[in-house]
């Protein structure tokens, strides 16, 4: 089978190679194609894989390439990991928002919506491609805002696209760990959009298991979302929520101590990367295994204190590689696997649109992702799925239409930006420093 890495000069492929190279990789990868922009890039990650292939006895033909038809043909798998833009895109992102004192974040609130300017036209000229060179293949999304370029190209290659994210299935597992049930045998209920979600239940021989371990402080230390958002408020709400809904339910905590920080995470991935790339050094795999746990223990430094670290479990378990592999083997050996992807509403959540991008708990298998029933949402949640997710179609509608307003519209309605006129001003300096968003969009 043929996987191709669209973004295959990134950071992190490399991890992905670990997995679909391990011994008991559940699915057997015979070619992975890397497909990059930068041929530098390339060259890099590359030389890493190759010091990788001498230590496994299953290693998968490997080509690099700067075309991307080259790259698509034949393959069985598409996974999409890049940043349009590069680290300087996500600086821009960052420091506009923080500059008008609303947070300054990568994927939530106005940085994500910027983000999601710049990407979502490559993004939806790759789906484009993928059409007409690799019709049957299915593609793994984790291009960031995943949610968002999952359902922008969703409108072009329909259900042959699956959004992928680590954060909710990681929840899961320390959720059913700390309840002392192993993940294959419990049921649970987790419902939201990416990066904004709940998990509601956790069900074990026909009991829900989630009361209890709210209840418990021993439990609940155990798990990384509830120390980041603090017992009595996980408690308050009856759910463990996503990490990321740290930036929503702590906005002005969170922005403060991103602004008072050396540096926004944009400007630390920077630094890193390019000092990474610039000078791999003689052993490029020992450089990139240093960076890359630097950048995992450092990964959302201002939820916490200045003292306290990230338990090893957090920095150094599975990631979204292995949620890819593991959504890669199910498809091609039609053994059922339970996940937590974006995937289409189709009433799921009959407020949002059928065609609107959740994040729910899945069945994958040969014939497709099927997405279980969950319960209804009420309340809170629903109001804050429905507010983001109006302000991403609204960022979509802006990309399609080339419309300037749409996009004013879209940062006004976000819930993280509190002032039409401060949703104009982002859209202002966002068009303004960023060639590609200024030229896509029309004067208002």
């Amino acid at each position: 089978m043929k996987l191709t890495i669209i973004g295959g000069g990134g950071f992190r492929v490399p991890q992905v190679f670990e997995a679909v190279a391990a011994d008991d990789a559940p699915v057997r990868i015979d070619e992975l194609a890397l497909y990059d922009v930068s041929a530098s890039r390339l060259e890099t990650i590359g030389a890493i894989l190759t010091r990788l292939a001498r230590e496994r006895r299953h290693v998968p033909a490997i080509t690099t390439t700067t075309d991307l038809d080259e790259a698509l043909r034949g393959a069985d798998f598409v996974f999409s990991a890049v940043r349009i833009g590069g680290t300087r895109g996500r600086i821009l992102d960052e420091r506009t928002a923080l500059d008008l004192g609303v947070l300054g974040q990568e994927t939530v609130g106005p940085g994500g919506l910027a983000y999601a300017l710049r990407t979502v036209p490559f993004m939806t000229r790759l789906a484009e491609t993928i059409r007409r060179v690799a019709p049957e293949a299915w593609v793994i999304n984790f291009t960031n805002p995943a949610g968002i370029v999952t359902e922008a190209m969703q409108r072009v290659l329909g259900d042959r696209v699956v959004g992928i994210c680590d954060t909710p299935i990681g929840l899961m597992r320390r959720a059913a760990s700390a309840t002392g049930s192993a993940a294959n045998g419990i049921a649970f209920d987790y419902v939201g959009l990416n990066h904004l979600g709940w998990l509601r239940s956790i069900t074990a021989g026909g009991e829900d298991l989630l009361p209890r371990l709210l209840a418990s402080d021993t439990s609940l230390a155990t798990i990384e979302e509830a120390r980041l958002m603090g017992f009595d408020w996980v408690r308050a709400i009856g759910a463990l929520p996503n990490e990321y809904l740290y930036y929503y339910y702590f906005t002005r905590e969170a922005t403060a101590s991103i602004r008072a920080a050396e540096s926004t995470r944009g400007e630390f991935l920077d630094r890193q990367q390019s000092t990474f790339y610039a000078a791999p050094g003689d052993d490029p795999l020992e450089t990139w295994l240093r960076a890359r746990h630097e950048r995992e223990s450092s990964y959302m430094a201002e939820s916490r204190g200045d003292d306290e670290q990230r338990h090893e479990s957090d920095v150094d378990g599975g990631g979204y590689h292995q949620v890819a592999l593991d959504l890669m083997a199910a498809l091609a050996s039609g053994r059922p696997s339970t996940m937590i992807l974006n995937v289409r509403n189709n009433s799921l959540v009959p407020q949002l649109p059928d065609d609107a991008v959740v994040e729910v708990g899945c069945v994958v298998d040969a014939d497709g992702v099927h997405p279980w029933p969950i319960a209804p949402v009420t309340g809170e949640m629903l109001g804050l799925m429905t507010q983001v997710k109006s302000a991403e179609r609204l960022i979509i509608g802006a990309v399609n239409e080339r419309s300037r307003e749409l996009a004013w519209r879209a940062f006004a309605a976000h819930p993280l930006v509190d002032s039409v006129s401060v949703a104009r001003s982002l859209l202002d300096t966002y068009a303004t420093s960023v060639p590609e968003i200024g030229s896509m969009l029309e004067p208002a």
